[in-house]
């Protein structure tokens, strides 16, 4: 007999009709419990603090007060995960990347139409990710240091000519790349990037980033070539991958069976940078529930590239980074403060607890 608890999860949309098709769905996975819903954020909030569910999901527009405005009130005194469920207008699009911002973990699309299969994948993405978000640990995103945005230039004695970088990341990863990738300088190797994120919403998390750095930031397209100055971010729902070709890294977006459950996949992405870069390729593993980019990263070390991951202290969840620790992946756990300068080949400080160093050679 399974005892285990099921993950209470609060409904908030102030459509009816979403509230109950919502709520009808999560109430079939064995392990999800619909503990209410609510139609808007003063009943949320009520609800909250009455029933204290594990996990909300938050349409944003809502009467009263949208949910940007909810988050930012609510999370510094109840730190609840929260998902973003929100149609893929350019409105809605841009206005769930704020809630990432204000502190939401992550991001569902609403389907298109009123298709049965389109809500059945939605539904079956929300569980996922209910079941990720049941996981983390709000009071780092409540606590968490802001890094500054500022450029951190290298010492010219440190060109990095003929790097490639690889990010990975899921949830709890916006936040920081958010952080890091205003800060790399207009001149910084090139950077691919796979963050799991919905369709579309990949495409304006590039265009706000973009804003925000010295570098270029965009949604990558097949054929693109990976520069210096250049960071492409995968396409929601395509895997992401780079071949060498004559002296330049090109890029593909393709599609075909999820990998280590996730397309885009960062252990695809991982592999291919093994494969092509070798020695000359850096991977950094973020937070995100699961192992995927944790076999990766093992293999792009053993292929004698520089690799890291993110720390347990600043990780919203640290199953990803954590796997990798624990293969042998990652040669350093690293603070957010700490990723940049380290992604240039800037000297650290010696390793502390909280960045510790991974002396052992990888498991062969």
């Amino acid at each position: 007999m399974n005892l285990q608890r099921k993950i209470r999860v609060l409904v908030v949309d102030d459509s009816a009709v979403a509230r109950e098709l919502i709520a009808k769905g999560l109430s079939g996975f064995p392990d999800l419990e619909v503990a209410a819903t609510a139609s808007d954020a003063w009943a949320a909030r009520d609800k909250i603090v009455l029933l204290k569910p594990d996990v909300m999901t938050l349409d944003i527009e809502m009467p009263k007060m949208d949910g940007i405005e909810f988050l930012a009130k609510l999370l510094p005194q109840y730190p609840l995960p929260v998902i973003i469920v929100s149609g893929v207008t350019p409105r809605g699009s841009e206005r769930a990347l704020a809630a990432l911002r204000a502190g939401a973990v992550d991001i569902v699309a609403k389907p298109s139409g009123r298709d049965a299969e389109g809500l059945a994948h939605m539904l079956a993405q929300l569980a996922e990710r209910i079941r990720e978000a049941s996981r983390a640990d709000m009071t780092k995103i409540a606590k968490r240091k802001t890094v500054e945005p500022r450029p951190v230039y290298r010492p010219a004695a440190v060109s990095g000519e003929g790097r490639l970088i690889a990010i990975g990341a899921s949830t709890g990863g916006t936040n920081v790349l958010n952080q890091i990738i205003p800060q790399f300088p207009p001149d910084m190797p090139p950077v691919v990037v796979v963050q799991h994120m919905p369709p579309v919403f990949t495409r304006m998390f590039a265009e706000t980033l973009d804003k925000a750095s010295s570098v270029r930031v965009r949604e990558a397209k097949d054929g693109d070539v990976a520069e210096r100055g250049v960071v492409l971010i995968a396409p929601g729902d395509f895997h992401l991958r780079v071949a060498k070709r004559g002296d330049r890294w090109q890029v593909t977006c393709s599609g075909g069976d999820k990998i280590s459950g996730h397309r885009p996949s960062v252990d695809a992405l991982f592999d291919s940078v093994a494969e092509a870069a070798g020695e000359r390729g850096t991977g950094l593993l973020l937070t995100g529930m699961g192992a995927d980019g944790a076999n990766g990263l093992l293999r792009m070390r053993r292929r004698g590239a520089r690799c890291f991951a993110q720390s347990e202290e600043s990780s919203v969840v640290f199953g990803m980074p954590g796997e990798a620790w624990k293969r042998g992946a990652a040669e350093r756990l690293l603070d957010i403060e700490e990723m940049t300068a380290t992604l240039l080949g800037i000297p650290n400080k010696p390793a502390t607890e909280t960045g510790r160093s991974a002396v052992s050679q990888p498991t062969r």
